[in-house]
């Protein structure tokens, strides 16, 4: 007798045209005979896309002739650069970028005596001054916590100042990443890019077997739009471009590639954010293949950062939670290091309490959440390996369109990626308007009579023209909020329209609710009048501006007197929540419903009741 129970057993099989057939079956439920959709046109109606060109299918099954899985630590790298340590799963690193460099230190080894494992400093004018870094440094044991150095206006600078400091220490030991990255820096800042000192860089470190030269950061293009496709192609091409200065002044494949980390964004996408690390290292190998670098040599070693361009200044709170979410996919990812961004980054310069959840996020998904303890958690779930295949691919093709370009770095002078990525944002600024990407907190259900968290300012980075410059999903929603902001200091009160509700409550409450929180979104606010005479109360409440009617229920028994008493009082602008169908013969002047362009309607709607062109920044 088997010891295996098939609960299946007793059922006929099935197959994925059965599948489709029944999709179909549901599907076709309510649609005239002559509107019937086929098996393949009702499975296609349930594929979803995503930024990058990328899909998601409704269904995943064992592939024909699936892709041999490997290990970690070998070729491909897919599943991660190497086995992790139970102990240690991960580099918990903390972002620093204070300029008072007291509070930096401070910062710093409350830091480390609470779990995190290494320091990174980013240095100039929007950060610590290259003079501090030792400063900053003082008192850290380099040799057990490593230290690397960001910068976008003074590389050179900086890469001196940590060189200098390890130095100090014993050069068998110690560890860290001198940050140089030419290219990044060109593209966040808008100047030309310098390669020429990345070889120094290399020479610099030779003698410090743990010390690396150079981290390729692909955030400057993720937070100024770039989906993630992309950034993974640019972070490769940059990686190439530099291999190719390296070997023109003396360094080999085999040593440049052992000099390189990546830094790329960690988003609330937890299942991009897998997909992105494990092709990222793919596509590296894949890189290393073809330049001949050793099979044991080829894995990247990647940083990720949960991402600014997700962070909201409004309702921050949140951003705690896609923070959480952003680390446990850059974990299961395989991110040889993490770094969560305070909830109150948007703000200015953290304080003590954001940064302990900060680091208290990855340490408890680490030591409590057991995720750290298994490598490739993920590896073999048919929709991960799909995924990963599909942005590897994706990834891939971006890159050589960029080498077509003449590269990296003539792609980013010639405005190659500007465009593109102009193009992407474009492209996202839709599903954003429309709220098919909903940001929780600011597009959807705000927080009413916010108290905008204070912070001190960081020093703005000095740009040209030509910069990529960080652009935040919710930044047109916050500008809508500022608008209403300006009009309540001006007028000593918030923007509001009227809504007539008709019927009773169990009719309208549910559209109420709806406008009230759309609405929100740009922080002006509703009163509402019920009862049989409530568009009359309404448009005494409101006159000459706007009245929403409320009510899919009542509707076809109350709209055309309700309109009608609107526009005998001399409302402006009459408006009903739903379709405009729903009234009938009924006209009004717009309609509010899921799925519209609320950005548009809603600046046009402040446009309407006077607030300022552009509001203060709170």
């Amino acid at each position: 007798m088997s010891d295996t129970m098939s609960l299946a057993g007793d059922f006929p099989a099935q197959t994925e045209d059965d599948w489709r057939r029944l999709v179909a079956g549901v599907l076709n439920k309510g649609r005239p005979e002559d509107k019937h959709l086929s098996p393949e046109e009702a499975e296609a109606k349930l594929r979803t896309g995503i930024p990058g060109g990328l899909s998601i299918e409704p269904l995943y099954v064992r592939p024909e002739s699936p892709r041999a899985l490997g290990l970690p630590g070998e070729m491909p790298f897919t599943r991660g650069r190497a086995l992790r340590s139970p102990t240690l799963p991960w580099d918990v690193r903390q972002l620093h970028d204070d300029p008072d460099t007291a509070a930096t230190r401070a910062a710093i080894m409350d830091d480390l005596e609470h779990g995190v494992t290494s320091v990174w400093l980013h240095v100039g004018a929007d950060g610590l001054a290259v003079g501090d870094v030792a400063i900053a440094l003082g008192g850290v044991d380099l040799a057990i916590a490593p230290a690397v150095v960001s910068s976008w206006d003074d590389q050179p600078g900086a890469a001196a100042a940590l060189l200098a400091v390890l130095s100090e220490a014993d050069w068998a030991v110690v560890q860290g990443n001198l940050g140089l990255d030419p290219l990044g820096a060109a593209a966040r800042t808008g100047e030309a890019a310098d390669l020429s000192g990345l070889a120094k860089g290399v020479a610099d470190v030779a003698d410090f077997p743990k010390v690396r030269a150079i981290t390729v950061d692909a955030r400057p293009y993720y937070d100024a739009g770039a989906d993630g496709v992309d950034e993974i192609s640019y972070a490769v091409a940059t990686g190439v471009a530099y291999l190719r200065r390296l070997e023109s002044d003396g360094v080999g494949p085999e040593k440049a590639f052992g000099q390189i980390d990546f830094r790329v964004s960690a988003t609330a996408d937890q299942f991009l954010t897998i997909a992105k690390l494990r092709a990222l290292r793919r596509v590296w190998a894949r890189v290393g293949e073809v330049v001949g670098v050793p099979a044991d040599a080829r894995g990247a070693y990647t940083h990720a950062v949960t991402a600014l361009r997700m962070f909201t200044r409004d309702d921050p709170w949140t951003n705690v939670l896609r923070s959480t979410i952003a680390a446990f996919g850059a974990s299961a990812g395989g991110a040889d290091a993490i770094t969560v961004l305070p909830y109150d980054t948007v703000a200015g310069l953290p304080e003590r309490f954001s940064r302990r959840l900060a680091r208290n996020t990855q340490i408890i998904l680490a030591d409590e959440s057991n995720v750290g303890r298994v490598t490739d958690p993920a590896g073999g779930a048919w929709y991960v390996e799909d995924l990963t295949d599909e942005v590897a691919e994706k990834a891939w093709a971006a890159f050589q369109e960029i080498e077509s370009a003449g590269g990296m770095a003539q792609a980013l002078a010639d405005g190659v990626v500007a465009q593109r990525i102009s193009d992407d944002r474009d492209a996202e600024a839709g599903q954003l308007a429309s709220r098919r990407h909903p940001i929780t907190g600011v597009s959807m259900f705000p927080l009413a009579a916010e108290q905008p968290v204070q912070r001190r300012k960081r020093t703005a980075l000095a740009t040209s023209d030509k910069a990529l410059v960080p652009h935040r999903d919710s930044l047109v929603f916050e500008a809508l909020r500022d608008r209403s902001a300006a009009f309540a200091t001006a007028t000593g009160a918030a923007p509001t329209v009227g809504l007539a509700a008709l019927g009773t409550r169990r009719d309208f409450g549910a559209r109420e609710t709806f406008v009230q929180n759309l609405l929100g979104v740009a922080g002006i606010g509703t009163v509402t009048q019920e009862g049989d005479d409530s568009a009359a109360k309404a448009a005494a409440a409101s006159p000459d501006t706007v009245v929403i009617a409320c009510s899919p229920k009542g509707y076809g028994k109350y709209a055309a007197d309700a309109v009608a008493a609107l526009r005998a009082a001399g409302v402006g602008q009459v408006l009903v929540a739903g379709r405009a169908k729903e009234l009938g013969e009924t006209t009004v002047d717009g309609a509010i419903y899921d799925g519209m362009d609320i950005v548009a309607f809603l600046g046009g709607l402040l446009d309407r009741l006077g607030a300022p062109a552009e509001g203060a920044s709170r």
